[in-house]
């Protein structure tokens, strides 16, 4: 495959609701797009995770503008690609900077899959099934505004809730939530909000028949959550902590997660994310697809990853309608009855929609192959 040019746009969408977490509150989304234009004609399509903070990892949008345009494009364009692995070994002298290599790297996959005529799911060896979808409710203003949410999406038929909690924000929260749902698959996401200060406290979560709590403690850490989990009953999911195969390993063999959330953005790749897939699978250890509020098009990869057999848990995959009044993508992502049915059309089975990513764009930069 050869890749004559790189068009990269950074966009800005607004979201339907406002998103609140422990370490703050979005309402509204800037994020890149890859655009990467092969000799054969074909349009590649990747999105990126950074947002204008770096507060979920160091990147940040103006970070991956500058590791494009003087690290990873002059590699790419010197790349020999047969298969998007090659890009992925490529991009490896480049330290960390995860979320710009996941940017080039799916829209590389994709161009890949369009290239071979078949469905992006089916060139990464997944399988042709309908994808459970869960949700993930941010902190409300009230109690009372979380249940609410809850109860409707219930009723839409997601597979699987999860509540985003932390300290003041959690057990009295939790205790709700079972008294009016007894029955559902819940899970309750930390950010990073505690400390192991807080293991008394942590332990009540045992009271909550839960899934798992994804990332208790700090964003860095493997070693913690290994002595966190020694005292919980409820499986820990590690996010933020893990960024390679080899993390995932260690977390692994220390027993600091029992459960793995897969973010394509987080790890640097659809590449990198299929390495992950093949060890937890053959360890055993279920994996589900977590979200970064993406667009279309990062949706349209997430879905395609979750059909892989090793992800056994249903993601953070809810439809384009969950969060955007209109999406960047033709036709949007649906869901029917709490699944999500793949498209057939060759890569990410989705069409970008020109007119609406024009209308979005801050700012773009094309980048030529010499």
């Amino acid at each position: 495959m050869q890749i004559k040019e790189v068009i990269i746009r950074e966009l800005v969408m607004k979201l339907k609701h406002p998103f609140t977490t422990s370490v703050g509150t979005e309402t509204e989304k800037a994020f890149l797009l890859a655009e990467v234009r092969t000799e054969k004609g074909v349009s590649g399509w990747g999105e990126g995770v950074s947002i204008a903070e770096p507060i979920y990892n160091e990147e940040t949008i103006s970070t991956n503008w500058a590791v494009l345009r003087e690290q990873l494009l002059p590699t790419l364009f010197q790349t020999t690609i047969r298969h998007p692995d090659d890009a992925a070994r490529a991009f490896q002298y480049v330290r960390r900077n995860y979320n710009a290599k996941a940017l080039l790297d799916g829209a590389i996959w994709d161009a890949y899959a369009k290239e071979a005529e078949k469905p992006l799911y089916e060139v990464l060896g997944g399988e042709k099934r309908p994808v459970d979808v869960g949700i993930s409710i941010g902190i409300k203003p009230s109690m009372g505004d979380v249940l609410d949410t809850i109860t409707k999406a219930v009723e839409e038929g997601y597979k699987r809730i999860k509540v985003k909690v932390k300290p003041g924000w959690d057990i009295d929260l939790l205790k709700l939530i079972r008294e009016q749902f007894p029955d559902i698959s819940l899970m309750a996401d930390a950010n990073c909000a505690y400390t192991l200060a807080d293991i008394d406290h942590l332990r009540r979560f045992d009271d909550f028949q839960l899934m798992m709590i994804e990332q208790p403690l700090a964003e860095d850490d493997i070693i913690d959550h290994a002595r966190l989990q020694r005292e919980l009953h409820t499986p820990i999911c590690l996010d933020e902590s893990l960024h390679s195969d080899e993390d995932v390993r260690k977390a692994l063999e220390l027993d600091s997660c029992r459960i793995v959330n897969m973010k394509i953005g987080r790890v640097g790749g659809l590449s990198e994310a299929r390495r992950i897939h093949t060890r937890c699978k053959q360890a055993d250890v279920p994996l589900w697809c977590g979200g970064m509020l993406e667009a279309g098009i990062g949706r349209a990869h997430n879905v395609a990853l979750t059909t892989l057999p090793g992800f056994t848990l249903p993601g953070d995959t809810a439809p384009s309608s969950h969060y955007w009044e209109q999406d960047i993508i033709q036709p949007e992502v649906k869901m029917s009855a709490g699944q999500i049915m793949l498209p057939e059309e060759p890569g990410i089975g989705f069409e970008p929609d020109m007119d609406r990513i024009h209308a979005l764009t801050v700012r773009s930069q094309t980048f030529v192959s010499r």
